[in-house]
């Protein structure tokens, strides 16, 4: 079928939360958030290391980021966010460890979205 063969394949377990569900990539492309959305946790793994680096309380009910959305926040710099489905809520993770070291890989900031609860957030390039 064209694609790798098994031998070519690689798989890595890494203890982290339950249950991981949906995420995305930062702006680097370097980590992978995903939701640990039975914990309302976000779960933040290096891919280029293969390892788990941090595991953060969203404050929020089901985190549900879809791949979740990349913008840089005036005061905390590079973020990711995600939308919850149990709250009206919007969670911000920083993901700068280089230029943002005491913000990075912690939520930094929650705050209310329109209406209840939602799938998924995105960000627009003009806004």
């Amino acid at each position: 079928w064209g694609g790798a063969a098994d031998s070519d394949l690689k798989t890595t377990e890494i203890e982290a939360e339950r249950f991981l569900h949906d995420g995305g990539l930062d702006s680097t492309h370097r980590y992978f958030i995903t939701a640990a959305n039975a914990r309302n946790k976000l779960v933040v793994i290096d891919t280029k290391e293969g390892k788990l680096v941090a595991v953060e309380d969203t404050e929020g009910l089901t985190p549900h980021p879809g791949r979740g959305a990349n913008f840089v926040h005036p005061t905390f710099g590079p973020v990711w966010a995600t939308s919850h489905l149990g709250d009206e809520s919007v969670a911000l993770i920083g993901t700068d460890p280089e230029g943002h070291p005491d913000q990075a890989w912690k939520i930094v900031d929650t705050f209310p979205a329109l209406g209840g609860g939602s799938l998924f957030v995105k960000t627009h390039p003009n806004s």
